[in-house]
């Protein structure tokens, strides 16, 4: 069972051998042996390499929480001292992963020798279950009622821009300002910024000619000085602290957004994925682990 998960979910024969650490006629011949038995197809080959048939899906869904409720079992055998071992699966933005999150994995892997993490760098969100995730870190708010989840923390957000957009297009002094300005904006985000201040209200309506679908785009497109965007202050950590790039309208506030532990709908969190919501949570409330990574004060978009 074990080696037919990792055959789905690496594509090939010799992907599962790597992971396993056995050769690839042995996962071959373990198929084989498993389809043998059960008297039935699991594998057919594609385009892209071997894929589950229906029936292989299936046992597939089966077999790796099988796999994960006998690790769980082990660990609550082995009591609280007990490692994790076994296969991690996350999945997180691209850009908020690359600054935040996987700088710091070196520590989270030192102290599970027996652990190893794929990460799904993904903007947008995907169904956990069909995708075999085991945590996701999702930012913003919680649409879905069903989502088993959890609070990770509360960050600010501004708009930004860099000196050099600001000095060849003026510098906003209200909301109201933004309308004669370039927008760089997000398309899993509302064009509509809102914005308070001393109990007053106040939404503008951006435009902009540049729209991406990643918040590493509005990383370089900022950069390139080509607008002004809504971030999260973790987003251009470093940039603002070194004045490569400048907070707009600093006495306007915009809500603030929330980081989430994401866990598959209908399946109790796994101890490797609490361990890690854990982990992430140390890391965000601790500014000196952070700061190498992302700067001063970031936080989630």
């Amino acid at each position: 069972m074990a080696a037919f998960v990792r055959v789905v979910e690496t594509g090939s024969f010799t992907g599962a051998a790597r992971q396993l650490g056995v050769g690839q006629p042995a996962v071959s011949k373990t198929i084989a042996q498993l389809e043998e038995w059960l008297q039935v197809r699991l594998l057919v080959r594609s385009t892209h390499g071997l894929a589950p048939t229906d029936t292989g899906l299936r046992f597939y869904e089966r077999a790796r929480d099988a796999i994960r409720e006998v690790e769980e079992a082990e660990l609550e055998a082995r009591g609280a001292g007990a490692r994790l071992s076994g296969r991690l699966r996350v999945c997180a933005a691209t850009t908020f992963a690359r600054l935040m999150i996987v700088p710091h994995l070196p520590k989270f892997l030192a102290a599970n020798p027996s652990l190893d993490i794929d990460v799904i760098l993904d903007d947008r969100v995907i169904d956990l279950v069909s995708e075999g995730i085991d945590i996701a870190l999702r930012m913003g708010r919680m649409t879905d009622s069903t989502a088993v989840a959890r609070r990770i923390t509360t960050g600010d957000r501004s708009v930004v821009a860099t000196p050099a957009y600001l000095a060849r297009a003026g510098t906003p002094k209200v909301p109201a300002d933004l309308l004669h300005h370039h927008a760089v904006t997000y398309s899993q985000q509302s064009d509509n910024w809102t914005f308070r201040r001393r109990g007053k209200e106040e939404s503008v309506a951006v435009r902009g000619r540049l729209r991406l679908s990643a918040a590493e785009g509005i990383r370089a497109a900022v950069l390139a000085d080509m607008g002004l965007a809504v971030a999260s202050d973790w987003m251009f950590g470093p940039e603002l602290a070194n004045g490569a790039v400048e907070r707009v309208l600093p006495e306007w506030t915009l809500p603030p957004i929330d980081l989430w532990a994401v866990y598959p709908t209908g399946r109790l969190a796994t101890a490797k994925a609490r361990a890690f919501a854990d982990f992430v949570e140390a890391v965000l409330s601790d500014p000196e682990a952070r700061a190498p990574a992302g700067g001063p004060n970031p936080q989630a978009r």
